[in-house]
């Protein structure tokens, strides 16, 4: 009796870790991004999932909408970058069909709403978005500010009141130092995380060099070795020969 029932719990052990083994093989692989979406109040159209590739956008995959509003899209990714979820409503209307969202390994969910597809999108699942929203949320403070001061500007100019204009204009010149300022703090602040190079590179590639290589040197190894990083190591390459050509 006691030989079978060894028998029987081996046999148990095995079945078990066969299962084990077989569940771990069907979990999402470390180089895979998911992206699970919503758009609340769409019934009919076609979603894109798009990206940048050698400065031309491209699309990597595509789902037809037809009544029910979730779709997914799974894609492999050598590196974090960022994506854009197309929306083709096919009404004629290409205004606010574009969420742009830093994608990375792992699973992203993205929830909006069809009237306000780009406005209301509430994304989760990647730090590198968190962070990116945290950026723009304080960039659209210096937009907003910039804005209020051209408007002056522009009434001075109109009442020719060059005394006002300059002293507007300088505080416009000083408000996009401000501007350069904090990019490439946030930059430095966040040299562990891939959006760092991003930053540098889309947001102030023609800043001081000095200041960039400073970034560039607190890079971890793989955000250097990263989509973003390499083109920012590139970017302070050329900016030093053309600089220093000897």
């Amino acid at each position: 009796m006691y030989p079978k029932l060894q028998v029987f719990n081996i046999l148990g052990i095995i079945i078990l870790s066969l299962i084990a083994c077989q569940t771990a093989t069907q979990s999402p692989e470390a180089d895979t991004m998911v992206v699970n979406g919503y758009i609340d109040g769409l019934r009919k159209g076609t979603v894109f999932l798009q990206k940048v590739q050698d400065t031309v956008l491209i699309t990597v995959d595509s789902t037809a909408i037809n009544g029910r509003p979730e779709f997914q899209f799974k894609t492999k990714l050598s590196t974090p970058e960022i994506f854009f979820l197309y929306l083709n409503k096919e009404d004629g209307d290409s205004l606010n069909d574009r969420i742009l969202f830093f994608g990375e390994p792992g699973t992203i969910q993205i929830k909006t709403l069809l009237k306000t597809f780009e406005s209301s999108a509430k994304i989760k699942g990647s730090e590198n978005q968190e962070l990116l929203h945290e950026y723009k949320s304080f960039m659209r403070k210096f937009d907003d500010q910039n804005l209020s001061i051209y408007k002056d500007y522009f009434a001075a100019k109109q009442a020719n009141d060059e005394e006002k204009a300059d002293s507007l204009e300088k505080a416009m010149d000083n408000l996009l130092r401000r501007r350069y300022l904090y990019a490439i703090n946030f930059a430095a602040q966040n040299t562990n995380q891939y959006i760092a190079p991003y930053i540098a590179i889309t947001e102030v590639a023609d800043a001081n060099l000095k200041l960039l290589d400073t970034v560039a040197a607190k890079m971890t190894e793989p955000v250097k070795n990263s989509k973003y990083g390499k083109e920012f190591l590139q970017l302070i390459e050329t900016r030093h020969r053309a600089e220093d050509p000897n």
